[in-house]
């Protein structure tokens, strides 16, 4: 779970178990750039999923992934939504390898999650 609360115009400062993360919008946006946008932390938590999922997998296998690299961009927003997403794999690794970790990366709970049809149920206490 993550909670939040507004620190001040256009910030919002999140706890996520043990640790702080701060957002904040751009000045072009009438913020501060005091943290990464909304937007720009979505597209990290889809980051990050992918390189742990890459590696927890290449672990298992005992595949020699020395680091995955990973830029992710929301192209377009609407009635579909399209995120662009580039990985690369680097190591002594098999053409066969780096098609089965696309494969799983493809696989990763924050993948799942944003191909899936999301309800958001808001309560205001």
């Amino acid at each position: 779970m993550v909670s939040g609360q507004r620190q001040e115009l256009l910030v919002a400062k999140m706890v996520a178990g043990n640790f702080s993360i701060i957002s904040g919008m751009p000045v072009s946006s009438g913020g501060r750039d005091e943290g990464p946008n909304p937007h720009e932390l979505l597209e990290a938590a889809l980051v990050a999923c992918t390189i742990i999922t890459a590696q927890m997998y290449a672990d298992r296998k005992g595949i020699e992934l020395e680091s995955t690299d990973v830029q992710i961009k929301i192209v377009s927003e609407g009635a579909e939504t399209v995120i662009s997403r580039e990985v690369s794999f680097r190591g002594n690794l098999t053409d066969e390898q780096k098609i089965r970790l696309t494969e799983i990366v493809d696989k990763c709970p924050i993948h799942k999650l944003l191909e899936s049809k999301v309800t958001i149920q808001t309560k205001v206490s």
